[in-house]
């Protein structure tokens, strides 16, 4: 009788990692599609568009330290604005609250 309860474990323990990297590929997906032409492929901003835009570098400990995760996933769903009004960060329509949380650590994750 424990064989099945080893082998429910196993299953358990694989089905999670399995989410787990199912929820890091989409973030990463996500991140190719909507923020690396500006962030960068590494998050470092040094992007032709980035320049542009003077995208700060997401890798900084220091700078990531100044926003919390809930300041994140608000410039997310619905991009920043400058003191003027302008639009710097364009929101990323159609992501769930699930989307952008994995976004998140995704962006936390860059630290370095």
């Amino acid at each position: 009788m424990k064989i099945p309860c080893r082998i429910s474990a196993v299953s358990l323990c694989l089905a999670v990692f399995a989410t787990s990297s199912l929820h890091a590929a989409d973030a990463a997906a996500l991140w190719r599609k909507d923020c690396a032409t500006c962030h960068g492929a590494d998050g470092r901003g040094d992007t032709k568009e980035g320049s542009k835009r003077y995208i700060s570098d997401l890798t900084d400990a220091a700078l990531q330290a100044k926003f919390t995760d809930d300041e994140a996933a608000k410039s997310i769903k619905s991009g920043l604005k400058d003191a003027k009004g302008r639009v710097i960060m364009k929101a990323i329509s159609g992501v769930s609250d699930a989307d952008v949380k994995s976004l998140v650590a995704y962006v936390r994750a860059l630290k370095k």
